[in-house]
């Protein structure tokens, strides 16, 4: 489900750093990836399957990275509202338009915790998130499984497919079963992005959950 798979972008926690026993190409497929990245926009389709492999949600949405600390993850259900989460390098920002609600906490206890700090996040801090091995190539991808340490973690692992520089594909397997499957397409490396586009201001209206830092 969309709140099942935000609670992985928001919650899994992480822990320890790559074995220095993995092998030395391990993690070459997302090293490729993140050297000279700076920043990433890449709009994306997403499915849900349950644990019989039977499709129950998806949607698009755009992801934006902007290196280090900085994104924008903007999900659209076929059923429902917009979903947002934003970190703006202060505070993390979750925005459902369904609900008219948003959530923030600190960007800096919440980034260390998150998968999306293997896009996000500097080198050390992807080293210390994931235990991080290599996969078979399948389907043309080189691919590369990340796995949090930590039994708390509300996932059990994810996978993500590159293309050369490119990441194409990202799989979220949870603890019970489900999978969510996002294809990214047309990505852009190193694209401008502007400043207003990684910051969130709550709608009038809107209950705020949380109190945010000073930028």
């Amino acid at each position: 489900m969309s709140t099942r798979l935000l609670r992985w972008l928001r919650y899994g926690v992480c822990a320890a750093a790559l074995s220095a026993q993995s092998p030395a190409w391990a993690a070459d497929a997302l090293d490729h990836f993140l050297e000279g990245l700076s920043t990433w926009r890449a709009p994306f389709t997403q499915q849900v399957l349950d644990a019989a492999g039977k499709r129950v949600e998806q949607g698009a949405g755009t992801l934006l990275v902007s290196r280090p600390g900085r994104f924008r993850w903007q999900y659209t259900p076929q059923d429902s509202g917009s979903q947002l989460l934003i970190a703006d390098g202060a505070n993390l920002w979750f925005y459902d338009q369904e609900l008219q609600q948003a959530t923030v906490k600190p960007a800096s206890a919440a980034l260390s915790a998150t998968p999306v700090v293997l896009l996000s996040g500097t080198a050390a801090q992807m080293r210390a998130a994931f235990d991080i091995t290599p996969l078979p190539k399948r389907a043309g991808l080189e691919w590369v499984r990340v796995v949090p340490r930590s039994a708390s973690a509300d996932f059990a692992e994810a996978q993500l497919g590159f293309r050369g520089t490119q990441l194409q594909q990202l799989l979220i397997h949870d603890r019970l079963g489900q999978s969510v499957t996002l294809d990214f397409e047309r990505s852009e490396r190193n694209a401008p992005i502007a400043d207003s586009e990684l910051h969130f201001t709550p709608p009038a209206g809107v209950d705020v959950i949380g109190t945010p830092a000073p930028p």
